[in-house]
């Protein structure tokens, strides 16, 4: 079960309450699966108890253990514990992690990507600054990643250097045309300094990993091979699944989604990149996914030793499962650095 379907498994519980009498409320479009905090336990947590509890008239902890009841017997979920105030913590079943590594590999880079356009539209206006223009650029592709309509306009004509160097495009300048039913300023803290120098990927990841609150930081360390640079990291972890996926296949065996002990971190973050992808894209915040690049590259870089056998060790289940795991966080880590304009490259 991959935390969307976990999503909509929350979301039929809550409609089979309201069904039975037991809660008087209108079922919400979305239910939020995260990791749990601190205190909870299993594999996701969701606070649709806490959500509910006001208009249904009734406390989060009878909101949770009428949800719980629920839960617990729907397919793929092991346990369903509540704790604190109303927090709902579910553990998946075995074949949870193994699913999800399949749907991965199934959608490519477009996991995490809606299914169909939501109709909705969506105008994005910038000022006439490099950081404004590429930020504005970056959350128009998460926006239509999303399913959005977007249109794109600048205060004035984007500098020619901002095209060739750094790949933006804007399909207006001067003032805008006629408004979309959602307008929006892109206005980040700008960047003090020329990004151009240290070319499009740099430039890019500088002033994109920042909040746009945040001042960037124009300077040559992103562009160092070197692990305190997490632009280094994400690519440095691509590049090292599918050099793991040309070994593999030299040795004659491929991927194969399957259980892999001891990944809880990894199978969190993969599974999370839906929410992630949303969640940039609703709040306009490129910097959560350039984040969560750099988790997902944290959490898979120490996979990879123990995906090729050793010495006169023969390909087994647990290798192929292995590589189907490194492929997915490659996929996830590719499609992501997409998003942002930035290469992924399959050697570095």
């Amino acid at each position: 079960m991959t935390p969307v379907e976990l999503s909509r498994t929350v979301l039929r519980a809550v409609r089979r309450a309201v069904d039975d009498g037991e809660l008087q409320v209108a079922v919400p479009e979305r239910a939020v699966v995260t990791a749990p905090g601190p205190g909870g336990c299993g594999d996701y947590a969701t606070n649709i108890a806490l959500q509910l509890a006001r208009p249904a008239g009734q406390p989060p902890l009878r909101v949770a253990e009428i949800l719980r009841t629920r839960l617990a017997d729907s397919d793929g979920v092991r346990d369903v514990v509540v704790t604190g105030p109303g927090f709902i913590n579910i553990s998946l079943g075995d074949t949870a992690p193994t699913a999800l590594v399949a749907e991965i590999l199934r959608r490519g880079p477009r996991y995490g990507f809606a299914d169909r356009p939501t109709g909705q539209v969506v105008q994005l206006h910038s000022p006439h600054e490099v950081r404004a223009v590429v930020v504005m650029a970056v959350v128009a592709r998460l926006l239509r990643s999303q399913g959005v309509q977007v249109r794109t306009s600048c205060e004035a004509r984007p500098e020619a250097e901002w095209e060739t160097v750094l790949g933006v495009r804007v399909d207006a300048h001067g003032l805008p045309g006629a408004p979309a039913p959602l307008d929006v300023n892109v206005r980040p803290v700008p960047a003090p300094a020329d990004p151009l120098p240290l070319g499009r990927d740099a430039a890019r990841w500088a002033l994109l990993h920042p909040a746009a609150h945040d001042r960037p930081r124009i300077t040559d360390d992103h562009l160092v091979q070197r692990e305190d640079n997490p632009l280094f990291r994400v690519r440095y972890a691509h590049a090292r699944t599918r050099g793991l996926r040309r070994n593999a296949a030299d040795l004659g065996y491929g991927a194969e989604p399957g259980a892999v002990p001891g990944t809880r971190e990894l199978d969190i973050a993969l599974g999370d990149h839906p929410r992630v992808l949303a969640q940039a894209a609703a709040h306009r915040t490129p910097d959560r996914l350039a984040r969560h690049l750099v988790t997902v590259a944290d959490a898979v870089l120490p996979l990879l030793p123990a995906v090729l056998p050793r010495g006169a060790e023969k390909p087994s289940a647990a290798h192929r499962a292995r590589l189907a795991l490194a492929e997915a966080a490659g996929t996830v880590l590719a499609g992501g650095l997409s998003l942002l304009g930035i290469d992924a490259p399959d050697h570095l």
